[in-house]
Formats: C-alpha cells, sequence, structure tokens
C-alpha cells in the first residue's frame, strides 16, 4: 500500500466551499480539497521524520497574507488559481531544505526555483482514465467562468499549514495533521 503525503494551505472555509461548488460542475470526485500546495510529495516520508523538522520550521515562521488572483495555466492542460505572496516563498524553500528530498524529486515536483504558487481548478488528461480530466473546452469554459463565479479573488492571512495523506481506499487525499505559524 503506498504511503503519499503533501503540505498544502487551506484557504478561509467560505472561499474553499465556493472553490469545491465551483469545481463540482465540471468533477464530480474531487481527488482533494482545494489548497494551494506548499511542499509536494517528495521527501515526505512514510517514516514520518520530516514532520518534526516541518514543525520545527513552522514555529519560527509568522502568519503572513495570500491573494488568489486571475486563472493561468501549466501548459495547456492544467488551470490554476495563481497565487500572490511575498513569504509562501520563502516558507517553500526553507521546508523543502529541511525534508531535503533528492534533486531528481525536487525537479519532477517543481519545486525550489521552479515553485509556483497556485491552486488547480481542473485539468485535461490524455487516454487512461478520460473521466478524471476535462476536455480542452471546458478548461475554456472554466476559465470562462472562474473570472465571474469565483472574483473578487480574497487576500488573508495563512496561520497554520495542512499535512495531507493519501487514503488508498477512498482515492483521495485527506487531512492528516495542522501545523500552526507563530504569530
Amino acid at each position: 500500500m503506498k504511503v503519499e503525503y503533501f503540505i498544502g494551505i487551506v484557504p478561509p472555509e467560505e472561499y474553499l466551499e465556493r472553490i469545491e461548488h465551483f469545481q463540482r460542475k465540471w468533477i464530480k470526485q474531487l481527488g482533494v480539497e482545494p489548497h494551494i500546495t506548499l511542499k509536494a510529495q517528495g521527501g515526505l516520508t512514510a517514516d514520518k521524520k520530516w514532520i518534526d523538522k516541518v514543525q520545527k520550521t513552522c514555529k519560527d515562521f509568522k502568519s503572513f497574507q495570500v491573494s488568489f488572483d486571475k486563472p493561468k495555466y501549466f501548459g495547456d492542460n492544467i488551470l490554476y488559481l495563481s497565487v500572490r505572496s511575498n513569504s509562501l516563498h520563502e516558507l517553500h524553500q526553507k521546508i523543502v531544505k529541511e525534508v531535503s528530498p533528492s534533486e531528481v524529486s525536487i525537479k519532477q515536483y517543481f519545486e525550489l526555483d521552479d515553485f509556483v504558487p497556485h491552486l488547480t481548478l481542473g485539468k485535461a488528461q490524455y487516454g487512461g482514465n478520460v473521466s478524471t480530466g476535462l476536455s480542452k473546452k471546458e478548461l475554456k469554459e472554466m476559465e470562462r467562468l472562474a473570472d465571474i463565479e469565483l472574483t473578487p479573488y480574497p487576500q488573508f492571512e495563512v496561520n497554520f499549514i495542512r499535512v495531507y495523506e493519501l487514503n488508498n481506499e477512498k482515492q483521495r487525499y485527506e487531512k492528516y495533521l495542522d501545523i500552526s505559524l507563530s504569530n
């Protein structure tokens, strides 16, 4: 059984519900609650030794502001809400350095210099399981409606981060642990 974790930032509850409601027009089964990925799976091992390092990093890191912005694409198949924040990159780098995943993993998950803070709205996937992906046309429609239904884009304070764990039975990432930042 595969054990996988990643670390994210959760938007405020009411905006979280707005995004989920928005996504459900296209996606029946969401694989995880809407979030900003802070640290991808690389180096977050089943032994959980990394959790202490992440907690130590967060204990010394002050709460900070994040704001969502216009939808953008990775390539032409992943639509996301862009994210603006001065401190987000710094926290990402500190956590990656503490966890110290392999160079291959850093490249694979677009970390450090390649890190682009975002909240994924939808993906187009080819071949394989077609039901999990959207068509190009649906992504375009999603992009158009995001600018109407998800605005005004909120700014909010981040005072904790969330560790997600893959629930293999449900094929869904679920909350494992919330870690507070320094106030």
